[in-house]
């Protein structure tokens, strides 16, 4: 496991008891409109819909934003018009990132996204600069209390799952693309709650990062996340444990 995905375990942790809560609201609420606009307001019938209300309610999103969303998506409600841009870029010693967004103005999510990378030795890349590096995948996140690792594992593996890994107390069950759905419907079907559930670009190998260039590569990382508009940063960086313990305390 890279230590991105290392990483943002830790910050996942973290991001759903801290001050940033209403940061973390707003994200959420643009997913689930972009997946009514997408698919209609029934999560029943809208798998992007239903996966994206499961994440709201994992983290104690209000029932009322998550309906006033649903509704700004199926145009019941006057809202912004988002749309969904995958940037690829290039961070300090040669991490390659695939920034996902969801903004209602392109120019300037651009603008904040180049200023982001600047200002932290990145810089943005080309189309398909980058994204040969990664492939598509389903990541459903559990933590441990919530079942075992030998149920879990025959839950995930007879719905299809490519693999489970238990990383720093939580299970993390990754699909196919294709595969998705019916696992998280499978997990679901068995009573398990899942913290999270969503699609993301896992790379295929990792850079090594040194010591030196560590926090520049997780202070980058950190600010991009933290960008109203960006929904989530993949990279393909890989940082010794002991080197990711000593940064998660700072």
């Amino acid at each position: 496991m890279s230590g991105h995905s290392k990483w943002h375990s830790i910050r996942f942790k973290k991001g759903i008891v801290d001050a940033r809560r209403g940061k973390l609201f707003s994200k959420l609420a643009k997913e689930i409109i972009i997946g009514a606009r997408m698919g209609g307001g029934d999560p029943d019938a809208n798998p992007r819909l239903r996966t994206a209300i499961a994440n709201a309610r994992a983290v104690s999103m209000p029932n009322d934003n998550i309906a006033r969303a649903v509704k700004r998506g199926t145009g019941d409600v006057e809202g912004s018009n988002y749309e969904e841009i995958v940037y690829e870029a290039y961070g300090p010693a040669g991490v390659a990132l695939v920034i996902e967004v969801l903004t209602d103005n392109r120019n300037r999510t651009a603008g904040e996204v180049r200023s982001l990378l600047t200002k932290r030795g990145g810089s943005l890349a080309g189309t398909n600069a980058v994204m040969f590096q990664f492939e598509r995948k389903g990541q459903i996140r559990i933590a441990a209390d919530k079942t075992t690792e030998d149920d879990l594992f025959l839950i995930a593996t007879d719905a299809g799952a490519e693999n489970l890994e238990n990383e720093d107390g939580a299970f993390v069950v990754t699909t196919s693309l294709e595969g998705f759905d019916a696992v998280r419907s499978a997990i679901e079907a068995a009573g398990i709650e899942a913290d999270s559930a969503t699609l993301v670009y896992v790379s295929h190998n990792t850079v090594p990062i040194e010591r030196s260039d560590a926090k520049k590569v997780l202070d980058l990382v950190n600010a991009l996340e933290d960008a109203d508009d960006v929904q989530r940063v993949h990279a393909n960086f890989d940082i010794p444990d002991e080197v990711l313990a000593e940064l998660s305390e700072d």
